[in-house]
């Protein structure tokens, strides 16, 4: 078996075997496949696209790749959560606690933020001395006597995606559906939970930009996790506006524990307790009306906030700034951004606001960047909302002074008004199951 003949058969619109996506995913990931080869293959792919027993196939040989976490030492169902990204997108923060203080262990690897999207990561290490970096020894042992822990991904869990991953950016192949299916179900089969529900993003902040296309990798990405034996639930939910009113680590963190307190935005309320509902539901707890309600008595009974602090605390971090968000860290220099005429707020782009965030600090343009973890955006107003010319947009949060006027331009590209009424648009747009 060679490269070049995999990458012929790809490009003429050939089906491949199991045993041929194994040999490219094994060559490549050892050197053995040199990256031009692999860029011929991705770029056939990429146009020829992947039925959906190739698909698997592929998440098949990346999951074995690398390390696999066995959690079966863990009583219970074990569920895990994935999101495909978004801005504003703190909800790991509020459905983990309330899924493990019902009684579901979490046990949850999660990433970084890149670019526009904020990563899980960066928000719980805004926690003065939370760790991210446990060791499994650590992580299984937390999952075991509280139920609950989030961690940063193992080097070594599905290395032939991060190296695919990263030659995929490159070369302009980022945007096949297979691929990224196989990508994020490659890593969340070898996280080692036993069931999966994933909150697949569409609209202006999202990968997917059109419902269809998020139903299409949904679909897949269930077929991937029902045909690795996981019971697999996704969540089509509307990204074209920042979810929450916060957008940045601290500030996502304290509107997380905002909900928790049973405050909060009312779209971050919704969607948190929607996606808890099915990790309640996968791992059998009951059916969709009976799980809703324990979500629902987790927040109110401040369970899931108890649980949360007792993670905070077992992971190194303050369970004070749990109980009091303002000893978070907080931005030196704040501005506010105001409506130049009076109407209803039309347009909120969910991109061009995670970039202005970025921009003031919150996030990485390139992966080596220093994040500011008091950086971001507050909005005060949402789409609909009616505002007055002068009244105050959104607040600007930075510990730079100078990175404001950027931010600015970028916001005034973001956030459009309109003379007319508005109509709220609705957050879960589907599900596939």
């Amino acid at each position: 078996m060679f490269a070049l003949d995999l990458i012929i058969k790809k490009r003429d619109g050939g089906k491949l075997n199991r045993e041929e996506i194994k040999y490219f995913v094994d060559g490549y990931t050892k050197g053995e496949i040199p990256d031009y080869q692999a860029s011929a293959f991705l770029m056939a792919v990429f146009f020829n696209g992947m039925d959906t027993d190739e698909t698997l196939w592929l998440t098949e040989a990346m999951l074995h790749s690398g390390d696999m976490i066995d959690l079966s030492c863990i009583p219970g169902i074990k569920v895990d959560k994935h999101s495909t990204g978004g801005v504003g997108d703190k909800t790991t923060l509020v459905i983990a606690p309330i899924v493990a203080s019902c009684g579901v262990p979490v046990a949850k690897m999660s990433g970084r933020g890149l670019g526009h999207t904020g990563g899980t990561i960066d928000k719980l290490e805004s926690i003065p001395g939370f760790r991210t970096g446990l060791s499994p020894e650590e992580f299984i042992s937390n999952v075991k006597d509280i139920g609950i822990a989030v961690t940063g991904q193992t080097g070594n869990l599905a290395p032939a995606d991060k190296k695919l991953y990263a030659l995929r950016d490159v070369t302009g192949t980022v945007e096949n559906l297979s691929l990224i299916a196989a990508s994020i179900m490659s890593k969340k089969l070898a996280s080692g939970s036993d069931a999966i529900v994933l909150d697949v993003k569409t609209g202006s902040g999202a990968f997917m930009k059109t419902v269809e296309k998020a139903e299409k990798l949904a679909r897949l990405m269930v077929d991937i996790g029902r045909g690795a034996g996981k019971r697999t639930v996704a969540l089509i939910t509307d990204m074209d506006r920042p979810l929450g009113n916060n957008i940045g680590n601290a500030l996502e963190v304290s509107e997380a524990v905002d909900i928790l307190n049973g405050k909060g935005p009312d779209d971050l309320r919704e969607v948190s307790i929607e996606l808890a509902t099915n990790m309640l539901f996968v791992a059998g707890k009951g059916d969709n009306e009976f799980c809703r309600t324990l979500a629902v008595e987790a927040i109110e009974k401040r369970t899931a906030l108890n649980k949360l602090m007792e993670m905070v605390e077992r992971q190194g971090g303050d369970p004070k700034a749990i109980e009091n968000t303002s000893r978070l860290p907080s931005a030196q220099f704040k501005a506010e951004w105001r409506a130049e005429k009076s109407g209803y707020i039309e347009k909120m782009h969910a991109e061009k606001l995670g970039i202005a965030s970025m921009i003031l600090g919150a996030g990485r343009k390139d992966k080596d960047d220093v994040i500011d973890p008091s950086a971001g955006i507050e909005l005060v107003k949402k789409p609909s909302d009616k505002v007055e010319a002068g009244e105050t947009i959104a607040i600007l949060h930075t510990s730079d002074e100078n990175r404001i006027s950027g931010a600015v331009s970028v916001l005034k590209t973001a956030i459009s008004v309109s003379s007319n009424p508005v109509q709220r648009q609705p957050l879960i747009l589907g599900k596939v199951q």
